[in-house]
């Protein structure tokens, strides 16, 4: 990423926005300059640029290099984020180069990291706090859940009104829920927008597959339209997709289903079984669209559902290209061939574990369980 200077983004305020009381007022191209407007100036210097928090010194990620890939490959490229018990010396590396997202309701307490290129956008912004010294951001408004929610959102807006960020090229208009450290709902945020404070987002993910005693067991594995911002062309879990605020989730698995797959409502709230979580914590490569760098820890709730072979999924957006009825000997060689996008490829492994279909007589079977299912570093929910 490319540092930030833009004068603290308060003067590519666009007027159409909402603003919050604390925000300063931003005065129309209009205005002629007067002694009040000069004694403003004087009293609030612009913020100054520092190249040095700024600066990133680690490699930019990127996808393990084509050719067949271990299952631990495979974990590696979504859960790639590194852990101390394993390199001390490249895990402090990675988080002494970040920011800690705060809010002031629980300064003690991380949230997610940014990149130091991020920070600069919101360095002499009102609402937030930027200390170099202890690396951290802080949001300082919003007493509530609501008042922080609607700080995040103005500012978010902002960013996206500037055209700096490529990731917020993908606005969605849908909101993320960040959890506290009590499980209570601290503020909300646009999904798009969610990678770039490093917050911990939530989805659900689906294998629907058949069983017969001529062919065995067959997954059902869609191919992501290639006009998608996010890993455009690739495999993809039979349904997947992200909890919104305030939502379940399995009233969100129910309409992703339906959105994706046009499975009806009844059979999945009847037979879809939720069978657990996968959590990582991945740093973004180019295939995730936007910057890279930016980081993304998840979990996702799993869900297996049989169908009978009278039905089909069939593509009812303009997410999903088409469904295909695979073999496992099919998808084991997909996901060799680094065909499944990352978090996917993960979620079929945790399905070929819970279905005897990876054993310990495996490669690496011990670690690539236990992979599946990282403990995040900040409050989930």
């Amino acid at each position: 990423m490319d540092s930030l200077n833009l004068f603290g983004l308060r003067s590519y305020l666009p007027k159409s926005l909402p603003r919050l009381p604390s925000w300063p007022q931003v005065p129309s191209d209009d205005d002629e300059p007067g002694p009040s407007s000069s004694a403003n100036t004087s009293s609030t210097p612009e913020p100054v640029f520092d190249e040095k928090h700024a600066s990133m010194s680690l490699a930019d990620p990127s996808p393990i290099p084509a050719g067949p890939k271990s299952y631990l490959d495979l974990i590696n490229e979504c859960d790639n984020f590194p852990y101390y018990h394993t390199n001390p010396k490249l895990y402090l590396s990675h988080v002494n180069t970040y920011y800690a997202l705060h809010v002031a309701k629980y300064p003690d307490v991380e949230l997610g990291y940014l990149l130091p290129s991020v920070v600069e956008a919101f360095r002499g912004l009102p609402d937030w706090s930027i200390n170099d010294t202890d690396r951290t951001l802080t949001l300082l408004a919003g007493e509530t859940e609501a008042e922080r929610s609607q700080a995040i959102a103005l500012t978010t807006q902002v960013m996206r009104e500037t055209g700096f960020f490529q990731v917020l090229k993908g606005w969605r208009n849908e909101l993320y829920p960040v959890y506290g450290p009590t499980r209570e709902l601290l503020f909300s945020i646009e999904r798009a927008a969610s990678a770039l404070f490093g917050v911990v987002t939530y989805g659900c993910h689906m294998t629907a597959y058949t069983k017969s005693e001529d062919r065995g067991l067959r997954i059902w594995v869609p191919r992501r339209a290639v006009t998608k911002q996010t890993y455009g062309g690739m495999l993809d879990n039979t349904v997947a997709g992200g909890i919104a605020t305030g939502e379940s989730v399995l009233e969100s698995m129910i309409r992703e289903s339906a959105e994706e797959a046009s499975l009806p409502e009844e059979m999945v709230r009847e037979k879809a079984k939720a069978v657990g979580t996968v959590t990582y914590f991945h740093v973004r490569d180019r295939r995730a669209g936007g910057e890279t760098g930016l980081l993304q820890p998840e979990c996702q709730y799993v869900y297996d559902l049989e169908l009978g072979e009278d039905v089909v999924p069939k593509p009812s957006d303009d997410e999903v290209e088409s469904f295909e009825l695979k073999s496992v000997e099919e998808v084991k060689k997909d996901l060799r061939d680094g065909s499944f996008k990352p978090n996917c490829a993960v979620v079929l492994l945790d399905f070929f574990v819970r279905h005897g279909i990876i054993t310990a007589e495996d490669e690496d079977y011990v670690e690539l369980v236990a992979r599946l299912h990282r403990r995040l570093e900040f409050p989930t929910q």
